[in-house]
């Protein structure tokens, strides 16, 4: 029995961004109760040389998006990156979400064999069960669980069950 790759992709997708949008909501209180700037959870990092919990979202957010429009063949909505606030981000989410929303079984059938050039300069091309394997989930996991570890690190109470959904 084979898995389809949108099983593989759409509610995986959909799943990662739901766990975003409770780290966002517990953030939010989070910083309410303890009287902290939520900019400054937005603009957390765990790392000097790592994205900030912002940047994690906008990665998560087009791994989600261009995995698929690469996977059909079509255009992405382009987002800008320029989120601050948590209602910016729970808005990127909602759209990344409604993008998502529009793909059926039927339009990804038969992606699994398009080749596909991962991004970057590599030029390394993979058929598409192997780009969502090898490439798309296990880049779009690191930005959730990043994202996970930023706000955890800053004292928000999230906890292996809200990354699981």
């Amino acid at each position: 029995m084979s898995i389809s790759i949108y099983r593989l992709t759409v509610p995986m997708f959909q799943r990662g961004l739901a766990s975003l949008k409770t780290y966002l909501d517990k953030a939010e209180a989070y910083a309410k109760e303890k009287n902290i700037d939520p900019a400054v959870l937005v603009a957390a990092r765990l790392a000097p040389d790592m994205l900030p919990l912002s940047g994690q979202y906008q990665r998560a957010s087009d791994s989600a998006k261009f995995t698929l429009s690469r996977l059909t063949a079509t255009d992405a909505p382009k987002f800008e990156d320029n989120e601050k606030t948590f209602d910016e981000l729970r808005e990127r989410l909602a759209k990344t979400e409604a993008y998502l929303a529009g793909f059926s079984e039927d339009a990804l059938e038969g992606t699994e064999a398009r080749d596909i050039t991962l991004p970057g300069k590599s030029g390394i091309v993979l058929p598409g069960n192997e780009y969502v394997t090898v490439f798309a989930l296990p880049n779009f996991y690191f930005h959730v669980a990043t994202a996970h570890a930023i706000l955890r690190n800053q004292g928000t109470p999230i906890g292996k069950r809200d990354y699981l959904g």
